[in-house]
């Protein structure tokens, strides 16, 4: 077999194969025993019919046909294997000349598909970026104080208007048109939030218990989702959070410190660790930046189409044309980013274990409130376990330039970033997990949940692939949070 290559451009390459008529015979042997377990010809047994039979009943074109059609993947594989190419998305393939069905002869064909582009990566150890000073105030210490102080707080029932904060107990009726589309009664609602229905918020506020106004506002869900509906709420009860007094006894029921003055010291030190994650998290983003910025990243043109449909397929919106350009610039944007940073995992010869994998699997799966074996078979059965690997591993790379660069902080301090990518444990302890015990711990949860990713997700570049194939194995949407229709 002879191989040659042309470079098209940056990102595309035609692949042109010669294949000598003795290579191609095993096909011709696999052709004739296929044909033959396929056909009944009197006088023969399936899968015993000879080959000259065979030629004279069907014509040896129609085997060559067949031994073409199987041989070509194997040399194409072959051809870019001995060329070294790394094809991205199908290949195009043209049959220029097959083998004469009298005379034989060479199989000649060429394929043009799209590959990874050659990057000129710069040295890790020469990047050098900027992050801004950690600053802690004692407002951020009487925030993450408040916010204990409101998991210990009591609801009390108040006779007067709802306001901003409230806690109301509601009872819901959506119309269209006098038609009933959907009632809920005893729905608890926190007034301020703005997860629920649109104008829900103006529309309690002000209302005391047993008030009933109505107002339009457009369904969030169900068959009639997105119209216009009359919706009649009434307020069963209005109550109020009331809050312990921040005091030592305080102090003793929400943590292990006999005093106030222990328990502010320890939030001052979560606040400080939590600064310090989303001081590691803007590095990270620094110095795919900087990576970026130095590197020029070729993108290939159908492979960005390809995305693109896929995407626009997926949410139902083919033909919205101001989101298709919104979704190409996004598009582009996380495939240069994928693309470096395949090629500096390549580079740094950065690998995946099993348990890497595993403990991403893990975290994606409570992302999307599964249980983890349920996601990886899910995963599995949809294919998608590749785009899972081929993101840890980018995930990787990234860590691996942010241990190489030297970041500083706006004062011109060296930011340590090992506790950001030395691993699972130290990432929590980066994202201000408290030790066992804790004030934080105490309360049933860290606060810290809302401010900074999971464990394991601190390395984060760009995700849209992976993300993608979790939606697709999950069946779930990436974009579009629904809101309860009521």
């Amino acid at each position: 077999m002879k191989s040659d290559v042309e470079t098209l451009n940056p990102t595309r390459v035609k692949l042109t194969v010669e294949v000598g008529y003795d290579e191609l015979k095993p096909s011709l042997d696999a052709a004739y025993k296929s044909i033959a377990g396929q056909v009944q010809v009197p006088g023969f047994r399936r899968g015993k019919v000879p080959a000259r039979v065979i030629d004279q009943r069907f014509g040896r074109a129609a085997v060559l046909e067949e031994a073409v059609n199987d041989a070509l993947p194997k040399f194409y594989q072959r051809a870019v294997e001995e060329r070294e190419l790394r094809p991205l998305g199908q290949p195009t393939v043209d049959v220029s000349q097959a083998p004469d069905p009298k005379t034989g002869g060479d199989l000649r064909f060429s394929v043009e598909v799209d590959v990874r582009p050659t990057l000129e990566l710069p040295v890790l150890d020469e990047l050098e970026v900027s992050v801004d000073d950690l600053a802690i105030s004692e407002e951020d210490v009487e925030q993450r104080l408040d916010a204990l102080r409101e998991r210990f707080g009591t609801l009390t029932g108040v006779d007067r208007p709802a306001a901003d904060g409230d806690f109301v107990s509601l009872d819901l009726r959506a119309e269209i048109d006098g038609e009933e589309i959907e009632t809920a009664k005893g729905i608890s609602y926190q007034v301020g939030q703005g997860n629920m229905i649109i104008g829900l918020d103006e529309a309690v506020t002000g209302l005391s218990a047993e008030g009933t106004t109505t107002f339009t506002a457009p369904l969030a869900g169900g068959d009639r989702k997105g119209q216009d509906a009359q919706i009649t709420v009434t307020v069963q009860s209005v109550k109020e959070r009331v809050l312990p007094d921040a005091d030592d006894d305080f102090a003793q029921l929400a943590s292990e410190f006999d005093t106030l003055d222990e328990l502010r010291a320890d939030l001052r030190t979560q606040v400080e660790q939590s600064k310090k994650f989303e001081q590691g998290l803007q590095a990270r983003d620094r110095v795919l930046e900087k990576l970026l910025e130095l590197v020029e990243v070729p993108v290939p043109e159908s492979l960005v189409e390809a995305e693109i449909h896929t995407h626009l397929e997926r949410e139902n919106r083919l033909e919205d044309a101001e989101h298709r350009a919104e979704i190409d610039e996004s598009t582009r944007a996380a495939l240069r980013s994928q693309l470096l940073l395949d090629a500096l995992a390549e580079r740094e010869e950065v690998g995946v274990e099993q348990q890497e994998l595993l403990e991403y699997l893990v975290g994606q799966a409570q992302q999307y409130g599964m249980e983890p074996n349920q996601f990886v078979q899910m995963v599995d059965q949809a294919g998608q376990v590749p785009s899972m690997v081929s993101e840890v591993r980018r995930r990787k790379a990234l860590a691996v330039a942010m241990e190489k660069a030297t970041v500083k902080d706006a004062s011109g301090n060296v930011v340590d970033l090992e506790e950001l990518v030395g691993g699972a444990e130290d990432d929590e302890d980066a994202a201000g997990v408290p030790a066992e015990g804790g004030a934080e711990e105490r309360a049933d949860g860290a606060e810290d949940a809302a401010d900074a990713p999971e464990a394991g997700q601190t390395v984060d570049p760009v995700g849209e692939d992976a993300q993608a194939a979790a939606d697709a194995a999950a069946g779930q949407e990436q974009d579009g949070e629904e809101r309860p229709q009521g």
